[in-house]
C-alpha cells in the first residue's frame, strides 16, 4: 500500500450500469458481478483507489446491495478499516428524505451533507462498469497542472456493442480542452469514449450539485457537463492501459475469455499496482489423476476431474469425471456432474449441471444459468 492521500476522497456508483446486464443483476450490483476468477468488479476501482492512498471512499448504493456489502465487509482487505475516513457504503434510505436516485446528481445530492464535512480538497467518481488498474495520482497531477474546473478520463476505441445506446464520447481541442460532450455516439470506428472518472475540486462538486438539484437536473454528464462545456472548463486525460468494458452478457464472456491471453491479464493485474478481493480460505485447486486443464484461469479451491479447455472457473468449481467443459466462465461452486458436455456457457454462482446433460451456446450467444439453478 502506497502512502495515504490526503487531498483527495473517491465515490464509487455501484449501480450506473446495471440495466446493460440484467441477468446478472437481479439480486447484486454491477459492482459486485464477478469476474476474472476471483475478483468482483468494484475490486478493480476500489484497489486501484487503495494504491494511490485514497483511502476516504463512499460507495453510493442504489438497489440490490446486500452482496456487495458482504463482500467489502468493513474494507480490511483494501485497507480502508480506518476510524477517520476509510469505506463508507451509503444506502439510499440512510438519511431522512433520501428516496431511490436516478442520476448522479440525484445520488451526490443525498450525500451533500458528508460531502461539506470532508477535509479534502478533491473529489474522484467512477463508477463500476470497467475493470481497469488506473493511476488515480497521474489525474490528479494532471487537474493540478491543467487548472482545470473538472478533468475527465477517456479512452480512444470503438464504441463497445452494449454501449451503443449508453455513452458518452468527447471532441477535444489541441489544448485537451473538452469542446463537446456527446450522448450515444452511434458513429464507427474509433472514438474518445468517456470513462466516466471525474476529479474535481470537493467545493465545486458541491456548488455544481446544489445548483443542478434547484433546477431538477439528475444527470452528471448530460445536465452539468455536456450543457456547460463553454462555461467550465474541462480538461481530457486519455489513458492507454487495459480496459475491460462490461457492458452486455457477450461482453461478460469476452472480457473473461481475453484474460486468457497473458499479455491482457499482466495489463490488468500488473505487478507494481495488485488488485486487492475478499479473502476466502481455500484450498489450492486439485487436479484428479486423469484430468485434462489446457488454457484456462482457474481460482483456488476447485476440484478437476475432467477435460476444462479455454476457461475461466471460479472458487470452488467442480468438473466430475467424465465431464468436458469447454470456452466456458463458471462462477463460485458451480458443480458439474459426471460426463456433461458443455460448450460457451456462463453459470452463476451455485450452479449444478446434471450427470450427462450437453448445453452448448455460441461465441456470439453464450448460455447463461441463473444463480442457485441446477440444470
Amino acid at each position: 500500500m502506497l502512502s495515504q492521500n490526503n487531498n483527495a476522497l473517491g465515490i464509487i456508483f455501484p449501480n450506473s450500469y446495471d440495466n446493460t446486464v440484467p441477468e446478472l443483476v437481479t439480486e447484486r450490483t454491477m459492482a459486485s458481478i464477478p469476474f476474472a476468477g476471483r475478483y468482483r468488479m468494484v475490486d478493480f476501482i476500489l484497489s486501484s483507489m487503495s494504491n494511490c492512498g485514497i483511502t476516504n471512499v463512499s460507495i453510493v448504493v442504489r438497489k440490490n446491495y446486500h452482496s456487495l456489502m458482504d463482500h467489502l465487509g468493513t474494507g480490511r482487505e483494501w485497507d480502508m478499516a480506518r476510524r477517520h475516513g476509510g469505506l463508507n457504503i451509503v444506502p439510499p434510505f440512510a438519511e431522512k428524505g433520501v428516496r431511490i436516485y436516478s442520476g448522479r446528481v440525484e445520488a451526490l445530492a443525498s450525500i451533500l451533507g458528508f460531502l461539506e464535512h470532508q477535509k479534502e480538497r478533491y473529489v474522484v467518481m467512477c463508477d463500476a462498469n470497467i475493470a481497469v488498474n488506473f493511476d488515480f495520482n497521474a489525474l490528479l497531477a494532471a487537474h493540478q497542472e491543467s487548472g482545470a474546473d473538472i478533468t475527465v478520463a477517456y479512452q480512444k476505441t470503438e464504441i463497445p456493442e452494449g454501449r451503443k445506446n449508453d455513452n458518452y464520447t468527447l471532441t477535444i481541442d489541441e489544448d485537451g480542452r473538452v469542446t463537446e460532450l456527446l450522448l450515444n455516439d452511434y458513429r464507427p470506428g474509433v472514438q474518445n469514449l468517456d470513462l466516466n472518472i471525474y476529479v474535481l475540486e470537493r467545493e465545486t462538486l458541491i456548488r455544481l450539485v446544489k445548483d443542478a438539484t434547484a433546477r431538477g437536473l439528475i444527470y452528471f454528464e448530460r445536465d452539468i457537463l455536456a450543457h456547460n462545456v463553454n462555461i467550465l472548463n474541462v480538461h481530457a486525460v486519455e489513458y492507454t492501459g487495459y480496459v475491460a468494458h462490461i457492458c452486455d452478457m457477450k461482453s461478460y464472456f469476452d472480457e473473461n475469455m481475453k484474460l486468457l491471453d497473458e499479455q491482457n491479464l499482466d495489463a490488468l493485474f500488473p505487478k507494481n499496482s495488485p488488485v486487492y478481493t475478499k479473502i476466502r480460505d481455500d484450498n489450492p485447486t486439485r487436479y484428479v489423476m486423469g484430468s485434462k486443464v489446457s488454457n484456462s484461469l482457474l481460482a483456488d479451491g476447485c476440484t478437476i476431474e475432467g477435460t476444462v479447455e479455454n476457461c475461466v472457473l471460479f472458487r470452488g468449481v467442480k468438473v466430475k469425471k467424465g465431464a468436458v467443459v469447454r470456452n466456458c466462465v463458471l462462477m463460485q461452486d458451480t458443480v458439474i456432474e459426471k460426463d456433461v458436455e458443455m460448450e460457451y456457457v456462463v453459470t452463476d454462482k451455485n450452479v449444478k449441471i446434471t450427470a450427462g446433460k450437453k448445453l452448448s451456446g455460441t461465441a456470439s450467444f453464450p448460455v447463461y444459468v441463473q444463480k442457485n439453478h441446477t440444470v
